[in-house]
C-alpha cells in the first residue's frame, strides 16, 4: 500500500466541498441576499464615515454572538484565508482591515475566490514536508503546531462557515421578503 499523500488529502477535502457543495451554491447570488439581515442586530459589512465597507466586530464577541450576514460570513471565510496565505505562504501583506471589503454579491465571490485561490496554491507549494514544520509566530496563539494542525482547522472553520452560508440562502429563500418588511 502506499504511502498516504496528506497534503493531497487535505487539499482534497478542501476543493471538493469547495468546488462541488460551496461554488453551486453560490451561483445567482443576489446583493439582496448577501446584505440580508435575518434578525435585527444582525452583524454585517457596512461602510464606514469614509465610504469603505468594514467588517463588523468587537472584543470580546458577545455572547451569545450576533447572528451574521452572508456578507459577513464570506469576509471571514476570506480572512480565514487569505490572511493563512500571506502569513505562511506570502508577504504578510493582507489585512481584511485596511482594506476597503466587497459591497457585492459578484465582488464578494470573487474576492473569496482569490483568497481559496491563494491558499491553495500556497499549500500545494510546501508540500507533505512543510505541513510537519511549527506555525511558527504567523500562528501566536499555536506557534509550536504543526502547520498539519492549522490546515485542520481551515478546513474546518470553511465548513462551517460555507455550511451557515448555505442555509442563510436557504431562509432567504423562503423568509428574506417577508422578514426585510418586518424589520428583521
Amino acid at each position: 500500500m502506499p504511502p498516504i499523500e496528506w497534503n493531497r488529502e487535505l487539499r482534497d477535502q478542501m476543493e471538493f466541498a469547495w468546488n462541488v457543495q460551496f461554488l453551486p451554491r453560490l451561483e445567482g447570488l443576489t446583493d439582496a441576499e448577501y446584505l440580508w439581515e435575518p434578525v435585527e442586530g444582525s452583524w454585517s459589512i457596512r461602510p464606514d464615515a469614509a465610504g469603505n465597507w468594514r467588517l463588523e466586530h468587537t472584543s470580546p464577541e458577545p455572547a451569545p454572538p450576533p447572528v451574521t450576514t452572508i456578507a459577513w460570513r464570506m469576509m471571514h471565510i476570506a480572512d480565514v484565508l487569505g490572511s493563512r496565505a500571506s502569513r505562511h505562504f506570502g508577504d504578510w501583506s493582507f489585512d481584511l482591515d485596511a482594506i476597503s471589503l466587497p459591497s457585492t454579491a459578484a465582488e464578494g465571490v470573487a474576492f473569496l475566490t482569490r483568497q481559496h485561490e491563494a491558499w491553495i496554491a500556497g499549500l500545494t507549494a510546501v508540500g507533505e514536508e512543510g505541513l510537519a514544520r511549527p506555525c511558527g509566530q504567523a500562528e501566536p496563539f499555536y506557534p509550536d503546531s504543526p502547520l498539519a494542525a492549522l490546515v485542520l482547522h481551515v478546513n474546518r472553520e470553511f465548513l462551517h462557515h460555507a455550511a451557515e452560508i448555505q442555509l442563510l440562502r436557504d431562509l432567504f429563500l423562503r423568509l428574506g421578503p417577508q422578514s426585510s418588511e418586518n424589520g428583521g
